[in-house]
């Protein structure tokens, strides 16, 4: 790469202080309103039931591009894009009405006839939720959309990731990737606790979760070498000189693993969270630790040149600890003969928005003066500290329960039947193809979005084309990896990083 331009590069990415909150949560609120339109296509027309070229062209568009679109043609105005996506939603409720089959969904029946709508067994304890799916797609969306557009200038600096105080679009996101990964990671513990006759020791789950970890370490290792032979530009400051993403990613599982060992001790993962975050922001504040980091000369030895990615680890693995405190809470069927399934949906709801109120509520506390009562921490990415912790518990939080609360009102027989045959097609019909797609191969297609996105800054200087050309290149890579996902799914392969 030639030096002046790499080094444009590196001055577009660097020193940036972020925007907004509010514009951020106006931003994303893109994705749960194209689900919305999504939900009542399907709910009252079964749009895309069956699955054609029409329907695929409008799944696109509404959960790809609208989240593309408001990140890039639409961030100054992200309102006008909200309007245009909710106001034939609005209109189609106010001119249909639910099918019948829609309103009164029949409880399946086990073998003697009798029903499963209140308790009875369901076929899997830990069922598919569909907004859980939706949920991950759309995390999973925003981040491979953000890693390419933030080298085009039509992506605003202000989304982009901010150097050391403040938020940004970029950095709520990769939280929220660590945040996902705990929500579903929850699934194992729930697995273990339903086998708690024969558990697992320490030892062989640490052996576990770090095969788990080496496919991880090795794709780190690999864009190691590949920014460092091809020249590529690089933020330093964003965890180090050899630190990325990818080895923050492959070392949480073991510590997870050590820290699912004290939750014996502390049963809640929500604590644990922020006994970390805590922990972690009394030693910045009471250190050199803080400055250590930020401002301190990098030394020859590999703690001070990675000295972001290692310490910042500790805040990413209080937020993976936080996702799957909710992953356990959401997760389970919940169902017995004393409990409805509608009851379990309504504890749910309940359960996402006091966590929503309580994360928020410490957020406020931690972040602002508070009426004289906050500590008013400002937020920094590269510290991973408590306030960012908690910002992106709350956002994501916040996001789920939204998530959750359009599929309970719009596809109540997912929740109301329990088990059965037709468990499969009811959340099949109630979930966007592409979203499945990308959940199901997620970490597979954040690999295919590093690597496109790295051939793109290689073959374009993306700093010199105009508006439409950038719109054009994005459109293009956003349909490429839809075409990966979808055709994985077709193929029916996941790959598990």
């Amino acid at each position: 790469m030639d030096p002046s331009y790499k080094a444009r590069k590196e001055a577009f990415v660097s020193n940036l202080t972020g925007g907004s909150i509010l514009e951020i949560n106006i931003v994303t609120l893109v994705a749960p309103i194209s689900v919305f339109l999504w939900s009542v296509l399907q709910s009252r027309l079964s749009f895309f039931t069956p699955y054609s070229a029409p329907a695929l062209v409008i799944d696109f568009l509404l959960n790809v591009l609208a989240i593309l679109f408001a990140t890039t043609l639409y961030s100054s105005t992200p309102w006008t894009l909200n309007i245009l996506l909710i106001s034939p939603a609005i209109l189609l409720l106010l001119s249909t009405t639910v099918p019948r089959l829609q309103q009164k969904a029949k409880p399946p029946r086990s073998a003697d006839g009798k029903s499963l709508k209140n308790g009875g067994n369901s076929d899997d304890p830990l069922p598919i939720h569909p907004f859980l799916t939706t949920y991950r797609a759309a995390m999973m969306i925003v981040t491979c959309v953000a890693i390419l557009a933030v080298d085009f200038r039509v992506f605003p600096r202000r989304f982009a990731k901010v150097e050391n105080w403040g938020t940004s679009l970029m950095d709520l996101g990769v939280g929220s990737f660590v945040f996902s990964s705990g929500v579903v990671s929850a699934r194992s513990v729930l697995k273990a606790r339903k086998n708690s006759a024969t558990k697992t020791p320490l030892w062989r789950r640490l052996t576990a979760s770090t095969r788990h970890s080496v496919p991880l370490l090795v794709l780190g290792l690999i864009r190691l070498y590949s920014v460092k032979g091809l020249d590529y530009a690089e933020h330093v400051t964003e965890y180090g000189v050899h630190w990325n993403f990818f080895f923050t990613l492959g070392l949480l599982p073991p510590f997870v693993e050590i820290f699912d060992f004290l939750a014996t001790l502390i049963p809640s993962y929500e604590m644990l969270a922020l006994g970390i975050a805590v922990l972690y922001q009394v030693v910045l504040e009471s250190t050199d630790l803080k400055s250590y980091i930020l401002v301190s000369p990098r030394g020859p030895d590999l703690l001070s040149k990675n000295r972001e990615g290692v310490f910042s680890f500790l805040g990413y693995l209080a937020i993976f600890l936080a996702g799957r405190a909710i992953g356990i809470r959401v997760i389970p069927r919940g169902n017995s003969p004393s409990r409805s399934a509608q009851q379990v949906r309504r504890s749910v709801l309940l359960s996402l928005g006091i966590e929503t109120v309580a994360w928020l509520g410490l957020f406020v506390l931690n972040s602002t003066y508070a009426l004289g009562y906050g500590a008013n921490i400002p937020v920094s990415r590269r510290l991973a500290n408590m306030p960012y912790v908690i910002w992106v518990a709350a956002f994501n939080n916040a996001q789920l329960f939204l998530f959750c609360l359009l599929e309970t009102v719009f596809f109540p027989s997912v929740h109301r039947t329990l088990g059965g045959d037709g468990e499969k097609d009811r959340v099949s019909s109630s979930t966007s193809r592409i979203m499945s797609a990308f959940n199901k191969n997620g970490l597979a297609i954040f690999l295919v979005a590093n690597l496109l996105t790295g051939a793109v800054n290689l073959a374009v200087p993306t700093l010199d084309v105009n508006t439409a050309q950038a719109t054009g290149l994005l459109i293009g890579y956003a349909a490429v990896l839809t075409g990966v996902a979808l055709g994985l799914d077709w193929a029916n392969i996941k790959l598990v990083l």
